[in-house]
């Protein structure tokens, strides 16, 4: 028999992403309408550890599902990574009467989530927010699409200046292991050269495109660069060997850094977010655990918590492709 489930929590943990606050308005207004109870559990597993509850209706999440950022706040917890640090947590949860609870967050999260399940055979429930877009059994996390709107916007504004003064710009995005956003930000913003780190595009020939460009009328050029890109060690080391091989380039760097994690959600990452907060919290209404809420083919779908942690996205080869022919 399914555990009955009476009081569900709800967390953020990691790294924040626009979209999570849409997703906790999410789980909280299902939990109302099957007249259930909701508690918020601040700063993330830490907040967990230290009890830091505090129970939420329907009205308290007002105004929230057009904020970035997390009301519930964010933490890493490393006492969390101990057994000691989660048997704390546990034994806050069943102190609060708490039957399951749902985490916002990335891989790092799941994985806390899935042990947990594991050690205490406690209901667990995951909804994806990255902006890196890089969690197995989704085609999108909460916050993605926003990033990809913020990045497009300032590459935009950027474009400007190198047009203005003819020269080329290194722009970094984030992206540490997976080029989602500097692939698909940058045929949204035209770039000449996406570097991501699941394709090693090499020095000569970055500055053989470099050169064509050049000589086939290009005064300025946008190179979009993924932060987990091997082909330098750090974007201001490629800019260096850039100018000393191709002095004609006046080279500048701009790092768009945190700026992509920030700000309003986009309409698309609101109506994502709502769907898999109903999902989650009506997936372990039914008896369901240990799974992630994804979107696949349109579709909201539950894929198993180590699936999600272990599996690895794919890059859009036929983007790869769009993406060379519109350098051209």
């Amino acid at each position: 028999m399914p555990k009955l489930i009476k009081k569900i929590g709800v967390l953020t943990s990691g790294g924040d992403s626009p979209g999570m606050n849409a997703a906790i308005r999410a789980v909280v207004r299902t939990c109302a309408y099957h007249n259930i109870q909701c508690v918020g559990i601040y700063r993330g597993y830490q907040g967990m550890i230290e009890g830091d509850f505090k129970e939420m209706g329907p009205r308290s999440v007002n105004n929230t599902i057009n904020k970035g950022g997390t009301i519930l706040k964010s933490a890493r917890s490393k006492e969390f990574m101990t057994i000691e640090g989660r048997k704390k947590a546990y034994e806050q949860l069943v102190k609060a009467a708490i039957d399951a609870f749902v985490v916002i967050g990335g891989d790092g999260s799941f994985t806390g989530a899935e042990i947990f399940n594991k050690e205490f055979k406690f209901p667990v429930m995951g909804i994806p927010g990255t902006i890196d877009n890089d969690i197995f059994g989704t085609t999108h996390t909460l916050g993605y699409d926003t990033a990809l709107n913020t990045v497009v916007e300032c590459i935009d504004k950027i474009r400007d200046t190198a047009s203005s003064h003819n020269r080329l710009f290194f722009v970094e995005v984030m992206g540490r292991d997976a080029g989602h956003i500097a692939l698909n930000a940058g045929i949204g913003a035209g770039a000449e050269e996406i570097l991501i780190p699941e394709q090693d595009l090499g020095l000569e020939r970055l500055l053989e495109s470099l050169k064509k460009s050049k000589t086939s009328g290009k005064s300025s050029s946008i190179v979009v660069i993924a932060e987990g890109d091997k082909i330098g060690k750090n974007v201001f080391e490629l800019k260096d060997y850039v100018e000393a091989n191709l002095p004609e380039y006046e080279v500048r760097v701009s790092v768009l850094g945190h700026m992509q994690r920030g700000g309003p959600p986009s309409c698309f990452d609101r109506v994502l977010a709502s769907r898999l907060g109903v999902k989650a919290v009506e997936s372990l209404l039914d008896g369901k655990s240990n799974y992630m809420v994804g979107i696949l083919n349109g579709k909201v779908e539950l894929t198993p918590l180590l699936k999600a942690i272990k599996g690895h996205t794919e890059i859009d080869r036929e983007l790869l492709r769009v993406s060379e022919i519109m350098s051209i």
